[in-house]
């Protein structure tokens, strides 16, 4: 009896072995066919400023001058990463063909302040390291996100501005230009146009409130010119980058978000690397590069969710714009609550999309 005992509970031991055996085989073969998204080797994504874009404003001329500048840019990042160049040389050569068109409101096209001259921010970060550098309200660098990579790499801090943002740059031999050289006219008719209506307004901007509640109207009309990019490269690493001439008509040495590490770039290898473009007031409130980073670093969402989260968030503040952003995976996403931004990818298999209006 007692050998029919034991004969009982080792063929059940066996069975019962056997059918976790199988149940775990079961389990991994459903779990290694599970659909797999392989991690792009590298990828570029851009913006040229997001706003009031409609086509019917649009002549086809224009339009495809937009689109030929965006394409000229990113292939040139392109081509770094695709030949095992840094994403952050990515993101800087990239910019810098945007800086120097007079189509953006960065660089060459940066639009004029209250005092008709230009000032210029920028700022750029390494996703690596965390390390970045940014500069504002500079006058007579020709390429603000130049300045931005020296002051991250070159000096101890992290923003520099003004005269003393300019004298760094001259002590790292970076290229000066008279403040001339950023005046365009249709920039220079644009800030007189806001000037008419300003006028028609005057009861309305006597004080630094009034002054933004006039623009809280008139702002929502006109397109934002600011450029960014971010970038994945081949060793895994992020960086993102952004540069603009700020709002027009700006006063009392305004400052938006686009030297702002955190609102308006942020890079992180964990995440992401995000460049925003819209109304800086509220990207600043927002935090808008880093809550992205953190919504996916904390919550496990993806970047297009992430993105989409935060920018309802601006909307609801009161702000508009958008954001240009690309994963550690080399997902990317360009998402706006904007009737149009000028944007750009290429992915590693060299497939190039560009964009100008509401989808």
């Amino acid at each position: 009896m007692k050998k029919l005992l034991i004969y009982f509970i080792v063929f059940s031991l066996c069975f019962s072995c056997k059918n976790n055996s199988e149940s775990t085989t079961e389990n991994s073969s459903e779990k290694s066919t599970s659909p797999q998204v392989e991690p792009a080797d590298f990828a570029i994504i851009i913006h040229g400023g997001a706003g009031t874009i409609l086509k019917k404003n649009m002549t086809p001329e224009k339009e495809a001058a937009y689109k030929a500048k965006l394409e000229e840019a990113i292939k040139v990042g392109y081509e770094i990463l695709k030949n095992g160049g840094s994403s952050l040389d990515a993101v800087e050569k990239t910019i810098n063909v945007l800086e120097d068109s007079p189509l953006f409101n960065a660089g060459k096209g940066a639009v004029f302040t209250n005092a008709e001259t230009n000032e210029l921010d920028a700022s750029i970060m390494d996703g690596k390291t965390l390390n970045a550098g940014a500069s504002a309200g500079t006058t007579t660098v020709r390429n603000p996100i130049n300045l931005a990579r020296a002051i991250m790499e070159k000096s101890k801090h992290v923003m520099l501005s003004g005269k003393g943002a300019e004298i760094f740059a001259e002590e790292q031999g970076l290229t000066l230009v008279d403040p001339s050289y950023f005046y365009t006219e249709n920039r220079l008719e644009s800030l007189k146009r806001v000037r008419a209506r300003e006028a028609k307004n005057a009861s309305k901007v006597d004080t630094e409130s009034a002054y933004f509640d006039f623009y809280d109207a008139d702002i929502k009309n006109a397109k934002f010119g600011t450029v960014g990019c971010a970038a994945l490269d081949k060793n895994g690493n992020l960086a993102a980058g952004t540069s603009t001439g700020g709002m027009t008509n700006k006063r009392y040495g305004r400052i938006g978000d686009a030297p702002i590490i955190g609102s308006g770039t942020y890079a992180n290898n964990a995440t992401c690397a995000v460049s925003s473009t819209g109304w800086g007031e509220y990207f600043i409130r927002a935090q808008v590069a880093h809550d992205i980073s953190a919504l996916m670093d904390y919550k496990g969402l993806s970047l297009k969710e992430a993105a989409k989260i935060v920018l309802d968030k601006v909307k609801s503040l009161g702000g508009d714009g958008g954001i240009v952003a690309v994963d550690k995976n080399g997902n990317m996403v360009a998402d706006f609550n904007t009737a149009g931004m000028y944007r750009a990818t290429m992915n590693d298999k060299g497939e190039l999309t560009i964009g100008i209006y509401e989808n």
